[in-house]
């Protein structure tokens, strides 16, 4: 199993089991069969930029160190893998689906990520620029520690999210539907689609702050 037993937690909180690598064979970038399947492999330092990698499947396996700029991830599948300084300008990958993975210490410059599955997905310390999550399913996601030019969660679907240290400078979340997404560890600069945000959890402060963009939403003059 790749996975620990998962411990009590509030429900209402992001449910993330550790995942466990063990026994991975050291891969190379021909060792990926487009389409195929890659399991129990680690890629280190590898180039994948430009590689055509729709629908392909990948389970249990490590990458770091590597390189995938203008990968074509197109209905591709990640299963119990973990990233480490990945570094992509431009990631491809629109109806992909994540299950179980961890996402560490990386720089992701556009994420086309509309319509894809993420599930039990942990990223911590990354920098991202434009995340493109429009008609995605997100369930069990934590960002930890990161920092996102441009959040967009238009016609999403979000259920037990969270964000901690995490400086999010535009989110949109116009027709949104949001479960148990916690925001209150972001720190929200701009926000579009504030009635999207039904079923989120914020701040105090942050609750201030959205009553002002409602309150111009609705053409209400607010003065002291």
């Amino acid at each position: 199993m790749a996975r620990s037993p998962r411990p009590s937690r509030d429900q209402a909180a992001p449910r993330l089991d550790p995942l466990v690598l063990a026994g991975l064979v050291q891969g190379f970038a021909g060792d990926i069969e487009p389409g195929g399947r890659t399991e129990g492999l680690a890629f280190e330092g590898v180039d994948l930029a430009g590689q055509e990698l729709e629908s392909s499947t990948f389970s249990e396996c490590l990458f770091q160190d590597v390189t995938a700029h203008d990968a074509g991830l197109r209905l591709a599948s990640f299963v119990d893998c973990r990233f480490v300084r990945l570094s992509a300008p431009s990631l491809a990958a629109p109806r992909s689906r994540w299950r179980g993975v961890e996402i560490e210490a990386s720089r992701i410059g556009s994420a086309e990520l509309y319509d894809a599955e993420l599930s039990g997905v942990l990223v911590t310390g990354c920098k991202l620029g434009y995340v493109n999550l429009r008609a995605a399913t997100l369930g069990d996601v934590k960002f930890v520690d990161c920092a996102i030019d441009e959040l967009d969660l238009g016609g999403a679907t979000a259920t037990r999210v969270a964000f901690e240290g995490t400086r999010v400078d535009a989110l949109d979340a116009t027709a949104a539907a949001l479960t148990h997404v916690d925001l209150r560890g972001a720190r929200l600069h701009r926000v579009a689609g504030v009635d999207g945000l039904r079923g989120a959890t914020v701040s105090s402060i942050q609750a201030v702050e959205l009553a002002e963009l409602m309150a111009v939403r609705l053409g209400i003059d607010v003065r002291d």
